[in-house]
């Protein structure tokens, strides 16, 4: 093995150490800011870990009707959602898997897992679980051109189809030139990210009735280990999504691995509290109501975009 290859391999190792390590404990704040608005003490902060402990230690229980696509569900789900954690420059460095257009592939690593939830959820022929893959199809290609269109702003203003460059710490200098552009970005890469986590308005991760569910309902037939990685794949996407946009609204400067993670973590707790409250303070909107919000979201990144072609160079 080279050194380059050995770099390398130590840069995703430290990369996947750092999100498996701090994911579960994003949803864990969101839970307990809700519990805190609702004067209830609530899960603690930690909760998750010990919920994937538990389901891990469990067996799976496979209905005769299911086939093997039941059971690739979970496992495509989580190495994807992996696999698009190595594309972000978690510190002050370069992510530790980047070329020109892997927002692309970024973007549809998060389509790969959504399908194969998808077909997990036909599969179990359950009519509940089919419904709400078909809701989970429709609202996904409303917020997939909204991602794509964020991502194309951002590339205009970097120069750069890499997500590294697009958020280097030239975003400093984008945001003192272009701030209203990047404004529309941002605020459309929010409803991205309250829709591909299933989070109010949205989707509430909490309600028990399959009529209502879009996520959750896909997911009623895993149990044991394949419960846990859907678990665990949810919390990935969580920090991922929510890395995301903490780095386009709070760009990190240039520095070492540990110094940018400690600023991003403070933004993604900040995040996962502001989720918190906005579950607390509203409902979920009617399913109806759900694709004009996800619409709204295209229509800024379009305008984004339409400032950024017309700003000067």
């Amino acid at each position: 093995m080279t050194g380059e290859t050995a770099q390398f391999a130590k840069d995703i190792l430290r990369q996947w150490v750092f999100v498996l390590a701090a994911a579960p404990i994003l949803p864990g704040l969101a839970a307990r800011t809700k519990s805190w608005f609702s004067g209830r003490k609530g899960p603690p902060v930690l909760q998750l870990y010990w919920d994937i402990l538990k389901l891990f230690r469990k067996g799976t229980v496979y209905s005769r009707s299911t086939t093997s696509v039941l059971r690739a569900g979970p496992v495509i789900s989580f190495s994807a959602a992996m696999a698009a954690s190595l594309m972000i420059p978690f510190g002050g460095m370069e992510a530790p898997l980047t070329f020109q257009g892997d927002l692309i592939l970024f973007a549809y690593l998060w389509g790969l897992s959504r399908f194969f939830t998808m077909t997990a959820a036909l599969d179990t022929g359950s009519a509940f679980e089919g419904m709400g893959a078909s809701r989970e199809a429709i609202f996904s290609c409303l917020a997939e051109p909204a991602l794509l269109l964020g991502f194309l702003a951002l590339a205009r203003e970097a120069g750069s189809l890499s997500m590294s460059d697009l958020l280097s710490v030239g975003l400093i200098r984008i945001w003192s030139i272009h701030a209203p552009a990047l404004c529309l970005v941002a605020a459309a890469m929010a409803v991205v990210f309250l829709t591909e986590n299933s989070r109010i308005p949205i989707d509430d991760p909490n309600t028990h009735l399959e009529l209502t569910m879009i996520h959750e309902v896909m997911v009623l037939d895993h149990g044991g280990p394949d419960l846990a990685l859907i678990e665990y794949a949810s919390a990935v996407k969580f920090f991922v999504l929510g890395a995301l946009l903490v780095r386009i609204v709070y760009p990190i400067r240039s520095g070492g691995f540990w110094d940018g993670g400690e600023v991003l973590l403070l933004g993604l707790a900040a995040l996962a509290v502001l989720v918190g409250v906005v579950e607390s303070t509203m409902a979920r909107f009617r399913l109806s109501r759900i694709p004009q919000l996800l619409t709204l979201s295209f229509v800024l990144s379009g305008f984004g975009v339409i400032l950024s072609l017309a700003a000067p160079r």
